[in-house]
């Protein structure tokens, strides 16, 4: 049945664009075909089968310059699950990838059969031994993972720079290092144990008493043929000793075959061996890391040289007195910094050769730190450098530092030309030839045409070098061949170096693995998989390639979008705080998914089947909430072309009907409160059900994304009478938002206090009283019509809430303070581009305050503390994250409770204003790990500052969560 006011996806087809060679064949328009997504339901469950068009494409990019189209996606949820599927794959010959985070740079995680989605119910841990170990399961974020750790005062081994999206699974598979793991502490070195599927479908714990004699039974040849590798490998002196030497530098470049000199047993070889093996052995279901200690008291310069010799010869003084990270960025990645936050004026100045080195020392105790510094001091002294440098000990300053360094990925990605692509490669030289073999890579991109920049890992001779290759026509694809085939020569072949250093070996350096490691090896390292893997199903191509053009295969275009996201670089950075991550789409999906739109040709069928599972997949269920920008390394908010999209699905007179909703706001919010109280009213005679179902039937008749759900806990109406208030004398004017003025309690009782009441009683408390102005019924952040795409609803409720605060501070003499966070973010910084001029100016003179401010800064002061709570579980929202306020927020509730518990898994929890009532689904999926990790327990309060999410977390956790403002009053009250 069509529904009305029903939005029609069609409305935003793209338009004059031409198709693409890499665009989805027509039959993708069909999905996986019926027998494979049946066959695959029968092992894991309708559920957890992805099979139609929309999931496909979405599932065939990552972060590299490859896109391949899997037949279908699974969600296994156990490692019985996972044999099945093997088993299957097996029996039908089809491959199988492996896929957690897909931040892999060079297409691990693509293929074009079986794509086992290894994130979404695969997360979790357990500090041990008082965090000297953690045993994490393979789609944890790495940087949750040592959130875990951090109390503890250790963390994992292997830092790589996106640990933000990558998943432990993905650094195992990858034998990831970073900035200052090296060789020493990645997790080849830092790994205790394993536990994994094979291919046959076996499972094994290394750590169990009994794993040699179960991996013996489980797969005999493996076990056989592994330590006949060791004795051909160790029978052969010349190749062990090159062997070594090589892997004293960073190496991932085909299988690590040093296993087999380390390991003594077939299962320790194994499972020495299945670091950095990209998928292609095992299933890799959960790991026992050995962690090392986070230490704490930090030196950082950032020094500035002449040239490439003199910074390649501050390095060894650096890194021999215990320096833990020491980066280097040539001219090229200084040139494409300057101009961002924290980068001086003066280097827009420097000269062609210079080159910074970013240097860090990380000392356990203040005094080992007084050491370090002294010697520190002393190398400084005798370096040749452009501008004086110092060792700061201001984690600030030292923030803005590693801001620079970590800037030039976003940079030069967020600065390519629309339509190229972003190729991000690493090596790895002999340290004493860092300097020579620098000016030799900027050469050969030179060559090749390339406006290339080079940075890296000085300490460890591992470089990045960075292109944007335009990869949409052969000759193009022909020029970046012939670069790659004399980046080869020049590390495999003038300086005997690693082809990849951290990143994996690739689809892109697959085929090249016989030119570093001679046919010897890499005969060896053949043997090793087709051991693992005798039917050749998993990841096929991924590390080992008979075929010499294949890193030339799947290369992908990146068609020109709409603004908003065109800068996108596909690196998944945004998906770990997305809230439809585990429901529909992530941001990268959304992009993915709008590019291949632009590849097809005007009637593609494929466009047609995306288009039909576009509204809700990426429109509907986007909670627009912008932590995705937070998260981007381009800064892109993929909600505001959500958001552009609802507005392009509206007809004209949706449009005037939702501007006439803003200019009667006032009754608007009188009929949400009468509405309210006859629903707590209904739920208190006669039970949810008949309000749960006339809810039901009018978002059948109408629009899911216009009625809102039924939900078990919507509270009862707030009081119509706000607390008298007195502009005269008053310290600051109190703008009340109108979700505070609608909802009231969670529990639905009038005999408590509401927001108003508590913010005018605590401030006048401190002795700076607040005035409510008498008109403040109609105004609004304006949030709810630019969450909704509605442009003329939005225009005039933006310009009124300025005109009214204006005239309410007295033109700007009095400070401004909204008790909700998402709204003092909207009026703050969301409305500015809607403001006429006059009102733009006025919006700069106004100080608008966020209540977590104005009690942290202004009430808590001048406020005694008479008690404090046990225990209080935080939740920031995402605006906390946007106005920079989340650690204003904590240090509130740490003034107030013994224990602040701030979940690890806290993101965005997906209400998103009205959203959570549209879409509660929406809300449940956001909030599962967070309602998880602080399950088990009770908390004394519950704390966040934002009416509606705090709904939203009621609801998720079955917490009473409130308003921070109202534990402030209480325990600053005279008993």
């Amino acid at each position: 049945m069509l529904k009305l006011f029903q939005p029609d996806p069609f409305r935003i087809e793209p338009r004059g664009h031409a198709p693409t060679r890499d665009r989805a064949p027509a039959e993708v328009a069909a999905g996986t075909p019926g027998w494979l997504r049946d066959d695959l339901a029968a092992i894991v469950g309708k559920d957890r089968v992805l099979s139609r068009a929309i999931d496909l494409v979405m599932f065939a990019s990552d972060a590299s310059p490859y896109r391949m189209l899997p037949k279908a996606v699974v969600l296994p949820r156990d490692a019985d699950e996972v044999a099945r599927i093997f088993e299957y794959a097996r029996r039908k010959a089809i491959p199988v990838t492996i896929r957690a985070a897909g931040s892999s740079l060079s297409g691990q995680s693509q293929g074009d059969g079986i794509l086992i989605e290894a994130r979404r119910h695969w997360a979790g841990w357990t500090v041990e031994d008082g965090g000297k170990r953690l045993r994490v399961r393979p789609g944890t974020v790495m940087f949750r993972a040592n959130l875990a750790l951090a109390p503890y005062g250790y963390r994992l081994g292997p830092d790589p720079a996106s640990g933000a999206v990558a998943t432990v699974g993905g650094v195992i598979a990858n034998n990831s290092s970073g900035m200052c793991c090296g060789t020493a502490q990645n997790a080849y070195r830092t790994l205790r144990s394993l536990s994994f599927v094979l291919a046959n479908g076996r499972r094994i714990d290394t750590a169990a008493p009994d794993a040699e004699a179960a991996f013996a039974a489980a797969a005999p040849e493996l076990a056989k043929g592994l330590m006949e590798i060791k004795r051909e490998i160790e029978a052969d002196a010349e190749l062990t000793a090159r062997m070594r030497k090589k892997y004293r530098i960073k190496n991932t470049t085909g299988y690590h075959m040093e296993a087999f000199l380390d390991g003594d047993t077939p299962l320790e070889i194994f499972r020495r061996v299945l670091v950095g093996s990209e998928g292609t052995l095992a299933f890799l279901s959960e790991a026992v890391f050995d962690t090392v200690p986070d230490d704490k008291y930090r030196l950082t310069s950032m020094l500035i040289f002449p040239d490439m010799y003199a910074a390649a010869a501050a390095v060894g003084p650096f890194v021999e007195r215990g320096a833990a990270a020491v980066e280097m960025s040539d001219r090229a990645s200084i040139r494409s910094v300057q101009g961002r936050p924290g980068v001086p004026e003066r280097w827009r100045s420097l000269p062609d050769g210079a080159t910074a080195l970013l240097v860090e020392f990380r000392e356990p105790s203040p005094e080992a730190r007084a050491e370090a510094e002294g010697a520190a001091g002393r190398i400084l002294s005798g370096l040749n450098l452009l501008e004086p440098a110092e060792f700061t000990k201001d984690p600030a300053v030292a923030a803005l530092m590693w801001t620079v360094r970590n800037g030039l990925l976003p940079s030069v990605g967020g600065a390519r030309p629309s339509g190229t692509s972003v190729i991000l490669e690493d090596v790895c030289f002999p340290k004493d030839r860092l300097a020579d073999a620098t000016l030799d890579l900027q050469a050969t991109i030179a060559r090749h045409g390339y406006e290339g920049v080079v940075f890296g890992h000085a300490s460890a001779g591992n470089l990045h070098f960075l292109i944007t290759p335009y990869l949409n026509e052969q000759a193009e694809v022909a020029r970046f061949d012939g670069f790659m085939r004399d980046i080869v020569e020049l590390v495999a072949g003038k300086y005997d170096g690693s082809l990849k250093a951290e990143h994996g070996t690739g689809r892109n350096v697959a085929p090249f693995v016989g030119r570093e490691w001679g046919p010897k090896l890499t005969a060896l390292m053949w043997k090793l998989k087709r051991l693992a893997d005798p039917d050749g199903i998993l990841g096929p191509g991924v590390l080992l390639s008979d075929d010499p053009q294949s890193h030339l295969n799947h290369l992908h275009t990146i068609p020109t979008v709409e603004h908003e996201v065109d800068r996108c670089i596909e690196c998944g950075y945004c998906e770990p705080v997305c809230p439809s991550r585990n429901l529909s789409t992530t941001p990268r999906q959304r992009i993915v998914l709008r590019r291949e739109m632009m590849r097809q040709p005007a009637g593609s069928e494929v466009t047609a089947a995306i288009l039909r599972d576009y509204e809700y997949q990426a429109i509907e269920t986007c909670a627009g909430d912008g932590t995705c920008a937070l998260a981007c390394p381009v800064g892109i908010n993929t909600g505001d072309l959500m958001k552009r999209f609802r507005h392009e699905e509206h007809t004209r007179a949706q449009e005037r009907a939702a501007e006439g909703t803003a200019r009667h706001w006032a009754a608007i919010e009188k009929a949400g409160r009468a509405a309210l109280t006859l629903n707590h009213a209904a739920q208190s005679w006669i039970g949810g059900l008949p309000a749960k179902g006339l809810t039901s039937a009018a978002r059948a008749i109408f629009s899911e994304d216009l009625v809102p759900g039924w939900l078990p806990n919507i509270p009862g109406a707030s009081t119509a009478r706000l607390p008298a208030t007195a502009r005269e004398g008053a310290a600051a004017v109190y703008f009340s938002a109108c979700v505070n003025r609608m909802f009231g309690n969670s529990d639905g009782s009038s005999s408590l206090p509401g927001l108003a009441e508590v913010m005018v009683a605590v401030s006048a408390r401190a002795g700076l009283p607040l005035w409510i102005p008498e008109d403040i019924a109609g105004t609004c952040c304006a949030t709810v019509w630019h969450s909704k795409g509605y442009e003329d609803g939005n225009t005039y409720m933006a310009n009124h809430v300025v005109e009214r605060m204006w005239a309410w501070s007295d033109s700007g003499r009095l400070p401004v303070i909204c008790d909700a966070s998402s709204c003092s973010f909207g009026i703050s910084h969301e409305v500015i581009p809607y403001l006429t001029p006059e009102n733009r100016d006025r919006h700069r003179k106004l100080t608008l305050l966020d209540s977590i401010v104005w009690a942290r800064d202004h009430l808590l002061p001048r406020l005694k503390v008479r008690r404090r709570v046990g225990s209080a579980a935080l939740h920031p929202v995402c605006s906390t994250h946007h106005l920079g306020i989340v650690k204003a927020l904590q240090e509130l509730a740490k003034a107030l409770a013994d224990e602040v518990v701030t979940p690890i898994h806290a993101t965005c929890c997906g209400f998103a204003g009205d959203r959570g009532f549209l879409h509660p689904e929406l809300t449940r999926a956001a909030t599962a790990e967070q309602a998880t990790e602080l399950s088990g327990r009770a908390f004394d309060r519950y704390l966040s500052s934002n009416r509606t999410c705090e709904i939203g977390m009621n609801l998720a956790t079955g917490g009473d969560y409130r308003s921070v403002i109202f534990l402030l009053e209480e325990l600053t009250r005279e008993p």
